[in-house]
């Protein structure tokens, strides 16, 4: 009977010791191998096609409190980003705003007096503020300051002149990932240039340094 009690235990006690381990095993195997699976990859390149509104500044202030604009209008554009760092970026951008070409008169406000159409190209480099994320979801805000220009375009019945001109640029915004490699892009930016006709006129036309406010609003594509 003592022998077959010792050789019960010699049995039952390596089945238990390896039950036990079996699901510490499997549990160890499972986050191993799920562990890598979870991490998300780093994007290399977004592209953020988006939509906005601009304010222009005045060309050209006359006497008696007159000046030359255009008016506020809408603009479409696209961003390509690519990332250089985990939190700076290179982006160029290219926009495009066609506008009514207004003289302001004291009292009257702007009377439209023929169109305007702008292309704005830039390169600007991008610091991503890094904050908490929630899985796939996050809000990182960020910083841009660059340089480009700003091609001009004015039409009338008198006058018909386009003009590229040089323009610092500086914006901020805020990405809001909303899955994995898709978000959304909510920014502000400013433009500040000179319409300067001399160039291609030769006449003596410079106007004001002037700020070009744009708010835009669009989806980012990471890949």
């Amino acid at each position: 009977m003592t022998s077959f009690i010792v050789r019960t235990r010699r049995v039952v006690t390596p089945l238990a010791l390896a039950l036990f381990a079996a699901p510490l095993a499997a549990q160890r195997t499972t986050t191993v191998s799920t562990g890598p699976a979870s991490t998300q990859k780093a994007s290399v390149f977004d592209v953020t096609p988006y939509a906005g509104y601009m304010h222009f500044g005045h060309y050209l202030d006359g006497p008696l409190g007159t000046s030359l604009k255009s008016a506020n209008a809408p603009v479409i554009g696209a961003q390509l980003g690519l990332a250089l760092g985990p939190n700076f970026g290179l982006i160029g951008n290219v926009a495009y705003g066609s506008a009514n070409l207004q003289v302001g008169v004291p009292i009257l406000g702007g009377v439209d007096v023929g169109t305007s159409k702008h292309v704005i190209y830039d390169a600007d480099l991008e610091y991503r503020v890094p904050m908490q994320s929630s899985g796939a979801q996050s809000i990182t805000p960020f910083v841009q300051a660059g340089a480009g220009a700003i091609s001009t375009k004015l039409e009338n019945s008198l006058v018909n002149t386009s003009a590229t001109n040089f323009a610092f640029n500086g914006g901020a915004g805020v990405d809001v990932t909303i899955g994995r490699g898709f978000g959304v892009r909510a920014m502000v930016k400013d433009y500040v240039g000179r319409f300067d006709v001399s160039g291609s006129t030769g006449l003596p036309v410079k106007g004001d340094m002037t700020h070009n406010i744009a708010g835009s609003l669009g989806v980012r594509l990471s890949f």
